[in-house]
């Protein structure tokens, strides 16, 4: 076989929908015949387990950078961040709405430093601290807010009886109808004999569900393609849900399914969307109503201005 160079779909300011690397490869152990015994083939979707399904996803957002100047240790680097989390209730076929919107304030200090920024009217920004002084470490941790703030609502949500799908992997034990949403690949979990199995997918189809046996946790997974794209190489197009192992095969066999069935009918287009098809349309509007939410940066950015300023002396 001959291998052919592509041009991804995606705008570049979103990297690629691709980034799988050796130091990325996959270190859990992988079970593939949890459902299929024997030969993989293309498994068609089907919609029927779901009349209604709700996304659950988070946006975050960095507000200005923090230096608390310590006369012992020197700066200490610090943000200033927003993020918000919600959901969207999506009737399959019929109508979709927003529910259990939120935004959160972070403002965070490296070194181990805890600062109360000035009160600012609308505006409440949660100290926070951290150990290390790398400001990419504060970063990580501000994500690692947002997500957290993601799982207890898209857990809640699916602890109530809905079928959730969460963006990104999942880290859940209990037997819940939460179906994680990964739309960029950082590690093959296929090998060379199945990997063939995805370039095989059409639109609406899965491959059989393959068992992830990580040491914190075991989830079952499986590839899909949302759309059939001109141009498109083996991968294009193809997103991998996990859900948890606890749910048993069965019950994991029929959300698979149903997952394929549904989700190639929300899938977004090139020409609205520059993570098309991947970033599903219920899943962009949620962010453009979620990013409308955490305020204009502009005018954010001038309030900490103009309150720090006020007040350059701050406790840590």
């Amino acid at each position: 076989m001959v291998a052919k160079l592509f041009v991804e779909s995606w705008a570049p300011d979103y990297g690629a929908p691709l980034e799988v690397s050796e130091e990325r490869q996959a270190a859990s152990k992988v079970d593939p015949g949890v459902e299929i015994a024997g030969v993989w083939e293309p498994l068609d979707g089907d919609p029927r387990e779901a009349d209604e399904v709700v996304f659950v996803d988070g946006v975050r957002r960095v507000d200005a950078r923090l230096t608390l100047d310590d006369p012992i240790h020197g700066p200490l680097p610090g943000l200033c961040g927003s993020f918000g989390v919600g959901a969207v209730r999506w009737k399959v076929g019929h109508g979709a709405a927003f529910e259990e919107l939120q935004v959160q304030r972070l403002a965070i200090l490296g070194g181990g430093a805890r600062p109360e920024l000035p009160g600012m009217p609308g505006l409440d920004y949660r100290p926070e601290a951290v150990g290390s002084d790398d400001p990419a470490a504060l970063v990580a941790f501000f994500h690692s807010r947002m997500r957290a703030a993601e799982a207890v609502l898209a857990g809640r949500l699916a602890e109530a009886g809905n079928l959730v799908f969460a963006d990104g992997p999942i880290n859940e034990l209990r037997p819940q109808t939460l179906i994680g949403y990964v739309k960029t690949h950082r590690v093959n979990y296929l090998g060379p004999d199945l990997s063939p199995t995805i370039s095989r997918l059409r639109a609406g189809q899965r491959t059989p569900i393959f068992l992830i046996e990580a040491e914190q946790y075991a989830r079952y997974s499986w590839y899909l393609r949302l759309a059939d794209l001109p141009h498109g190489h083996s991968w294009t197009g193809v997103v991998r849900c996990e859900a948890p192992a606890s749910l048993g095969i069965d019950q994991a066999s029929r959300l698979a399914s149903c997952s394929a069935g549904i989700l190639p009918r929300v899938a977004s287009e090139s020409y609205i969307d520059p993570r098309a098809p991947q970033n599903l349309v219920p899943i962009a509007a949620l962010e453009k109503e979620l990013r409308r939410r955490l305020g204009d940066p502009a005018l954010l950015y001038r309030s900490l201005l103009t309150s720090v300023a006020g007040r350059q002396e701050v406790p840590a």
